[in-house]
C-alpha cells in the first residue's frame, strides 16, 4: 500500500502536525531519565538519569514544575527487561532535590583489612 492511500485511508483529524516547543529553553532545562513514582509524595516524581548504573545518583521535582515530557527511546537490559527514558522539562528557578545513596561505611577498618592502613610516602 501507498504512502498516498494509507494517508486517505487514515483522514487528516487523526494526523497532527509535530509541535516543536521552541520557547522550553528560554523557561525550563530539560532532565532525562527513568521516571519513578514517589512512593509517599504523589505530587512528585523521581527521575533516575542511569538507571543501570551500580553508583546512581537521582533527581526529584514536584509534578507541578513540569511542563513537557518527551519519550526517549527506550534502553534494555541483557536479560531482556526493558526502562522507559523519557525528557523532562523543568520550569527554571524550581526547586530540585539531587540525592546520591551510598552505603555507610566506616572507612578505618575497610583501609585496615586493604593493608594499607600506614603513612603514604611520596
Amino acid at each position: 500500500m501507498s504512502i498516498d492511500a494509507l494517508l486517505e485511508k487514515c483522514g487528516t483529524k487523526e494526523l497532527a502536525p509535530y509541535e516543536k516547543k521552541r520557547s522550553l529553553p528560554l523557561t525550563h532545562v530539560p532532565f532525562s531519565g527513568h521516571p519513578r513514582k514517589h512512593s509517599p509524595d504523589l505530587d512528585r516524581i523521581i527521575l533516575i538519569p542511569d538507571p543501570f548504573s551500580s553508583a546512581t545518583s537521582f533527581y526529584e521535582f514536584n509534578m507541578a514544575d513540569i511542563d513537557h515530557a518527551e519519550k526517549l527511546p527506550s534502553i534494555v537490559t541483557l536479560e531482556g527487561e526493558t526502562l522507559t527514558m523519557v525528557r523532562l522539562w523543568v520550569k527554571k528557578g524550581s526547586l530540585g532535590l539531587l540525592s546520591t545513596p551510598f552505603v555507610v561505611e566506616d572507612t578505618r577498618q575497610i583501609i585496615k583489612s586493604s593493608g594499607s592502613g600506614g603513612p603514604v610516602n611520596t
